[in-house]
């Protein structure tokens, strides 16, 4: 199996955020496959492709899945930054490259640079290289690896992973339809605060709101529009992806 190298990250742990501050979006891949791209130089072609990969696990078996589907290709060299298995957000990542047989640095170091330089994590990178009979040297091969994951990363369609915090507000039927309402339109005016859904009963109903984490409790707001009949329940978090552009 060829060498990896981890790579050594920081153990201090991310500052606290203040209170009433929202949490910060990870930037990752969306779900699928993506698309490869083909860099040529000197009739060496490296063949690169990103995937998701939300823990090691998923980002080995890409690398194997890539190996397999070229097994005639010299080097696979690879790259990955993945979450720690229960972390929080914003925690230190798991870090590993690969040269797969090319010069030590070469390959999988400017692949991870690459990789870091984009601000994505839970994302894997492989590049296949079909030798052209031409040594491309050092600097050659660390200019090509780090172009190619390049492509290979802007090619990729991009989401944002975001914390939503959950809040049941409970409410007579009757007035739950006007509440719903007041609610989406106080929505659409923030940005911040989402109805997720309406759960129906006999004589009340639960309608589920959703704000940004770490934003402030909608307490306020449902008083005002419930002439304080109402108050919100914390029901948890949700994590929700959001495209941030389609590939190039």
């Amino acid at each position: 199996m060829p060498a990896e190298r981890p790579t050594p990250v920081s153990s201090d742990s991310a500052p606290a955020e203040p209170a009433g501050v929202d949490a910060p979006a990870r930037l990752t891949l969306a779900p699928g496959e993506q698309p490869e791209t083909d860099l040529e130089v000197k009739r060496s072609h490296f063949l690169a492709r990103a995937e998701r990969a939300d823990d090691e696990d998923a980002a080995r078996a890409f690398i194997t899945r890539i190996r397999s589907r070229y097994p005639d290709a010299r080097h696979h060299c690879s790259a990955f930054i993945v979450p720690q298995p229960g972390t929080a957000p914003g925690a230190p990542a798991v870090e590993r490259s690969s040269d797969d047989g090319e010069p030590s640095g070469t390959a999988g170091q400017p692949i991870l640079e690459v990789l870091r330089g984009s601000g994505l994590t839970g994302v894997a990178v492989v590049v296949t290289r079909y030798f052209g009979g031409t040594l491309l040297g050092t600097g050659g091969l660390v200019r090509a690896y780090s172009e190619a994951a390049a492509q290979a990363l802007d090619a990729a369609a991009r989401v944002s992973i975001s914390e939503r915090a959950l809040w049941e507000v409970r409410v007579p039927v009757a007035r739950a339809g006007r509440l719903e309402a007041e609610l989406r339109a106080s929505g659409a005016a923030s940005g911040a605060l989402a109805v997720e859904e309406t759960t129906w009963g006999a004589s009340d109903a639960v309608v589920l709101l959703s704000t940004p984490a770490g934003a402030p409790s909608p307490a306020e707001l449902i008083a005002q529009l419930t002439a304080g009949g109402a108050t919100p329940t914390p029901a948890g978090t949700r994590l929700v992806e959001s495209p941030l552009r389609p590939p190039t």
